[in-house]
């Protein structure tokens, strides 16, 4: 049966009224088909895209689950989230504060970059459901500070980002605290690969595999072109008029290193364009400011590395821009995640050299679908795009002509031969050379 309104997923009426305070009335392709096997106690190995209600998707099952079963009295946490990063965390736990609105539902987050005091809350043995990131988590649970006997659901957000992180072994070693627990809900966005499904199968049991397959729908409400820039100064120049046109409302710009960062927001503020920014290094009360001050509409251009590419949801991003393309497809599909958010429209927009063009090529394949090149009359491009051969890529008349050989017979398929059979030609092998030899001393002597 397809789910086509909350109310058919038997949830709380508190929940239900959460929901419509949020302005959610049908569910998304994964929250669907995720919910109704959580809420049933199975293990959930879920493939959804940033930006399509994958947090609902598991937070609405435990929540109900909470409801459905109250404890008598308080104890240690009875839900466990854990995510890649702390802006993951810090907005998982926003959220599940705002599904939990109307019940008596505790909810902390155990993050780094926060002081040991600001924790105590947390082994007050009063909360009901804790978003961690692995580090301080980890760092509690080895010090005894944090009780994993009470855990009966286990939460993994981003897992493909976890062992992309190298903290695969972290979360094991948590799996392993959890292991009194009844359920595990493991959620990456995508399932390419062995990687994800060999960590699956250590940690879930016998679990239920979605894959929400709307990445490309979702891209949809995605518009995505390019611009050809001649060097970094002509990049530069893009991005400020790209930055000024008056659609361009709420603005996320990508580069690959944190150096790029303070650069490029000092040559915007040279241009007259005033930006925050969010790298990695920054303390955490910085990149909460950082956030904010987007979030509540202060500041309209956020420069930030790909710390910012997955977990981050702020409200209303009209445009990303890759100022850098990232180096592989999958980050780039989170980094146009960030606009288009709740069913809205977005604007996706990468600014190329020539060195890019060979990933330009990669993103196209991954996508399965041609990136269309745009030029601005007052700054087109000095040089010329590349030729298909530097991307990669034969052109059509060499395709055309390759076809046209081979139809006459002139272009012969290639057989593949090894080097070490290059080498044996013409060599009698010893092996049967040894057979020979004792087949004639077995023969009767009267032969």
């Amino acid at each position: 049966m397809t789910v086509t309104q909350f109310t058919e997923l038997d949830l709380h009426e508190s929940l239900l009224a959460a929901l419509q305070d949020k302005g959610y009335e049908r569910p998304t392709a994964i929250q669907a088909e995720a919910i109704p096997p959580a809420m049933e106690g199975r293990d959930v190995l879920g493939s959804a895209p940033t930006g399509t209600g994958k947090t609902a998707a598991y937070l609405l099952p435990v929540l109900q689950h909470l409801l459905d079963f109250p404890r008598r009295k308080s104890g240690p946490p009875r839900v466990l989230i854990v995510t890649p990063t702390r802006e993951l965390a810090m907005q998982v736990a926003d959220q599940a504060r705002e599904l939990a609105a109307h019940t008596q539902i505790d909810v902390a987050t155990i993050t780094g970059g926060v002081a040991y005091m600001n924790h105590m809350e947390v082994f007050s043995e009063n909360q009901d459901i804790v978003v961690a990131t692995t580090g301080r988590l980890l760092q509690y649970i080895t010090e005894e500070n944090f009780d994993c006997r009470a855990v009966e659901t286990l939460i993994l957000d981003e897992a493909d980002r976890m062992l992309e992180m190298g903290f695969a072994h972290d979360v094991e070693v948590i799996a392993a605290e959890t292991r009194w627990r009844k359920q595990t809900l493991l959620f990456s966005a995508t399932l390419e690969g062995n990687a994800v499904k060999d960590f699956a199968e250590r940690l879930l049991n016998d679990p239920v595999e979605i894959d929400a397959a709307s990445s490309r729908r979702e891209r949809k409400k995605i518009v995505q072109w390019y611009y050809r820039a001649d060097d970094l100064k002509h990049k530069t120049a893009l991005l400020c008029h790209l930055l000024k046109q008056p659609d361009v409302t709420k603005t996320i710009v990508f580069v690959r290193k944190r150096e790029r960062v303070h650069e490029l927001v000092g040559w915007l503020h040279e241009a007259g364009i005033t930006s925050c920014y969010l790298e990695g290094e920054m303390v955490q009360a910085k990149r909460n400011e950082a956030i904010k001050r987007m979030s509540d509409g202060r500041m309209a251009v956020l420069v930030a590395t790909d710390v910012a590419a997955r977990g981050l949801d702020i409200d209303d991003v009209s445009h990303v821009i890759n100022f850098d393309l990232p180096t592989t497809a999958d980050v780039y599909l989170h980094r146009i995640g960030r606009t288009a958010r709740a069913g809205k429209k977005g604007t996706a927009i990468s600014l190329i050299e020539a060195h890019d063009h060979l990933l330009l090529g990669k993103i196209s394949r991954y996508l399965n679908e041609p990136l269309k090149a745009r030029i601005v009359d007052e700054l087109r491009p000095a040089t010329r795009a590349p030729s298909p051969k530097a991307t990669g890529k034969p052109s059509k008349k060499v395709l055309a002509k390759r076809k046209e050989k081979k139809q006459q017979g002139q272009v012969k398929d290639k057989v593949k031969v090894r080097l070490r059979d290059k080498r044996n030609i013409g060599k009698r092998r010893a092996g049967k050379q040894v057979e020979s030899e004792s087949a004639a001393a077995a023969k009767p002597a009267d032969e």
